[in-house]
């Protein structure tokens, strides 16, 4: 055993045991988080403009800041992205993690001195709470990938800037540089095909112990490396024991990638955004993620059937409930404040707090008024893979039609198959059945005859990648959006279904 996997057990033990003092009780973790913010944000703009010398409650701070997204709090962003100081939260960041919006082009989330530490050690806790559990340490002793951005950062008035992936690359500690893949000159290729071909050059003989990354694009580092030696990843990685992602619901892309691996590894979800780290699976018995509550931020939680509303509930940790469906929103100490983050969470337990990602406040298909979710057309297709057990999927979407050329509307799923039903139509009639299951409203219009059961589109291989490329957003922490309430993915990608 190397120094690295012998020193990490001690270590575990004592950050799981002071994990534990503040997930039992939430409440009062996140009552004492409310307080230090509001202390530590009175002197800034925002402060004086929402009165937070007056604000002694959660009632007084609901009173006087709304909920918002990005665009929403950009008047103040852009004034710390001008050099403003004191603007959000005291002083300017260190960072702005830059990132891509809807409707306002890029975005420039601020990381300051004091939320730095969330985003770096959110990661490490999820690989401590995993050896400490499993006694599992060897994999530190071998070689780390960590398929991310650019560590490349530009300067914005005098503040570094960059993908947060490319920031976190900054703050990997120095017992792991050693072992870290790949190269920092690698890690720079901006143009992500170039990117992993030149990671499998330098990983291709290397002990890999650890592969890190979104599912989707670490499979296509596992399909050209299966290319170019024609084994299996277990057979080219043989020491390759643990499988850390985030960002989207691995259950759709499980199945091909245990295949390509040819062998069960274990696996940690995370749950990061340039906006914070706010979760990691802390268990390799239970599938859900712990959400951290005494890293700088304050959460609240909107019953996502009212988000969106004017006034819509606001609850604090103490306030939620099992099995709903929640928007969440943050304040935190990089000066986000009522931020709605545009996920939606759903809680499997309490005290500890732990949750399931669901899904995005913007990712729906209402266009009938079924609003069907993200959790809902995943769970469906989960479903009917295990059901059609030769399906490998590469990935999907999905998109409502309202004027078909002929027959009644209807949902299209967009689907890359890398092994296809043997029958599509009854992989259909499971796939329509099981999301008449979960969503009663789309159950409804279709026995009522206002929709006709989905229509599953075959896409060619490499649909989604040469999609990914047409926008410019091949690789990286860019995922595909799994539903939307418009056509614009799914006409860009009738191209290329299979005739």
């Amino acid at each position: 055993m190397g120094v690295r996997s012998l020193l990490s057990k001690p270590i575990a033990s004592y950050v799981v045991s002071r994990q534990g003092k503040w997930a039992i009780n939430p409440g009062k973790e996140q009552d004492a988080q409310f307080s230090k913010l509001i202390r530590g944000a009175r002197s800034t703009s925002f402060g004086h403009d929402h009165d937070f010398d007056s604000i002694n409650t959660y009632d007084d701070f609901k009173a006087r800041v709304p909920v918002k997204d990005y665009e929403g709090l950009s008047r103040y962003i852009n004034r710390v992205v001008q050099g403003e100081r004191d603007v959000l939260w005291p002083g300017k960041p260190i960072y702005f993690a830059k990132t891509s919006g809807t409707t306002s082009g890029t975005k420039y989330i601020p990381i300051t001195k004091e939320s730095i530490p969330n985003h770096i050690n959110g990661a490490r806790d999820a690989l401590l709470n995993y050896i400490h559990e499993t006694g599992k340490s060897k994999f530190l002793d071998g070689k780390l990938i960590f398929l991310s951005g650019s560590p490349v950062l530009e300067d914005k008035h005098g503040i570094k800037t960059g993908r947060l992936s490319g920031i976190s690359n900054h703050f990997v500690p120095a017992y792991l540089r050693s072992n870290q893949m790949p190269s920092y000159e690698t890690n720079c290729i901006e143009d992500w095909e170039e990117k992993v071909d030149r990671i499998i050059d330098e990983t291709l003989e290397q002990d890999m112990t650890l592969i890190s990354g979104i599912p989707p694009w670490v499979q296509m580092y596992f399909d050209r490396i299966i290319e170019r030696t024609g084994k299996r990843i277990k057979d080219v990685f043989p020491n390759f024991s643990l499988f850390v992602y985030g960002g989207v619901n691995f259950e759709p892309y499980r199945k091909k990638l245990y295949d390509s691996i040819g062998t069960d590894v274990d696996s940690i979800e995370l749950f990061p955004a340039s906006e914070g780290f706010f979760a990691f699976q802390d268990s390799q018995h239970d599938n859900s993620m712990l959400l951290i509550q005494n890293a700088g931020i304050f959460y609240e939680f909107i019953p996502s059937g009212e988000f969106g509303k004017e006034n819509p509930t606001r609850l604090k940790i103490d306030q939620v409930e099992t099995g709903t469906n929640y928007a969440m929103v943050i304040n935190s100490n990089a000066g986000l404040w009522g931020y709605a983050l545009g996920d939606t969470i759903k809680f499997t337990s309490l005290s500890p707090p732990k949750i399931l990602f669901t899904g995005r406040t913007k990712h729906f298909i209402s266009a009938f008024g079924e609003h069907v979710i993200g959790e809902e057309v995943e769970k469906s297709m989960h479903h009917a893979m295990k059901v059609f057990g030769e399906v490998e999927l590469v990935e999907f979407t999905v998109a409502p039609q309202v004027n078909p050329a002929e027959g009644l509307p209807l949902h299209e799923w967009y689907v890359e198959f890398s092994k296809p039903p043997e029958n599509i139509a009854a992989f259909e009639e499971e796939l329509d059945r099981k999301l008449q299951e979960l969503n009663s409203y789309y159950y409804d219009l279709v026995s009522g005859a206002i929709l006709r059961p989905l229509k599953v589109r075959s896409l060619k291989q490499g649909a989604f990648q040469e999609y990914m490329r047409s926008l410019g957003k091949l690789g990286g922490q860019n995922k595909v959006p799994r539903l939307s309430n418009d056509r614009a993915i799914a006409d860009k990608l009738e191209k290329l279904i299979i005739r």
